[in-house]
């Protein structure tokens, strides 16, 4: 009798001892799944396959891993226009993969595509190790342009016919490619620097249009961009700093290079309708306020520049897409 008193609570206890037992391999291998998960979670993300294989992909124009390029040859016998996408971003991120979409369309008009990656400015890390930062994705874009017309006879590319699009900051970046001098350097041992970086045309879409916080501040109270391109947290401190940024500010701001030898512009936004000079704009950043400032120095000027927004609708040309195929291939 007392042995059975002593085995039935022993019996027990082991009973307990396993279910707690299984209870903890239970939770370990639910541990070790949610790991797998985790791991899954931060696996990185594979980028986007354009919907028409790239006749030359990931082709490097410079030294740095960001100094790549997608090309894709339209079909034809003599040599084609190329349309020249600047992906937007802040110039602190995104991927020339953000205007596959828009490659069949021009390919389908006989219009070869080149898709630019560029160095971006990471102010904490100081990647783009220039000085100013936005030097690195606007020299670096121009760069990419003349590596293009570099290899325009194994590409069968028209070295006129190029027109830039992008949206943002892409936009931005081509814009001032459009209004630039001409930056060759026709007596460089380097052939791609003795290419032109004038542009037939560009396209673009939510432009940033100066870098010279003045202006947009009294267009519009709350803009807030662009104190990142030369290295600030704010446009109050590129304000403090005005006098001494003051040659980087007219050298990267697109609207301070406008002559009347320009190409033809098309500058399409959307956002506020009805907008005016001296509202608050949800997105002041792409706000179509923007580039009716800069349409008032274009037609000043006299340069071609044809506009789209909410409030001015361009029913002959409602896409950048529609105005670059119609320019490109007059």
């Amino acid at each position: 009798m007392t042995a059975r008193r002593f085995v039935t609570p022993l019996l027990a206890c082991a009973m307990a001892a396993l279910v707690s037992l299984g209870g903890t391999l239970a939770q370990d291998k639910k541990g070790d799944d949610k790991k797998k998960d985790d791991k899954k979670k931060v696996e990185p993300k594979q980028p986007p396959k354009p919907p028409v294989p790239p006749t030359a992909e990931n082709v490097k124009y410079g030294p740095h891993p960001r100094n790549v390029l997608d090309f894709f040859q339209a079909k034809s016998d003599k040599p084609t226009p190329l349309v020249f996408c600047i992906h937007g971003g802040g110039w602190r991120n995104g991927d020339k993969s953000s205007y596959y979409g828009s490659v069949k369309g021009f390919l389908d008009k006989g219009i070869s595509v080149a898709t630019i990656n560029y160095r971006l400015i990471d102010l904490k890390a100081g990647a783009t190790n220039t000085d100013p930062p936005v030097k690195a994705p606007l020299e670096d874009a121009a760069r990419a342009l003349q590596f293009v017309r570099s290899k325009a006879k194994e590409w069968n590319i028209d070295k006129v016919k190029i027109g830039a699009t992008g949206g943002s900051a892409g936009a931005c970046s081509s814009l001032w490619l459009a209004f630039h001098d001409d930056m060759a350097d026709p007596k460089s041992a380097d052939p791609v620097a003795r290419e032109s970086t004038r542009l037939y045309c560009a396209a673009v879409n939510g432009a940033q249009v100066t870098l010279d916080p003045k202006d947009p501040r009294e267009w519009l109270p709350n803009y807030t961009y662009g104190a990142h391109a030369f290295g600030l947290a704010n446009l109050d401190e590129v304000e403090k700093n005005r006098e001494k940024l003051a040659p980087w500010i007219k050298e990267y701001s697109p609207i301070s290079h406008v002559t009347k030898d320009d190409p033809p512009i098309g500058l399409y936004y959307t956002g506020t309708k009805g907008a005016k000079v001296g509202e608050t704009h949800p997105d002041p950043t792409h706000s179509p306020i923007l580039g009716i400032k800069l349409m008032e120095k274009l037609k000043a000027t006299g340069v071609d520049a044809t506009f789209h927004s909410a409030t001015e609708p361009n029913a002959k040309f409602p896409t950048s897409q529609a105005y670059l195929i119609d320019r490109l291939t007059k």
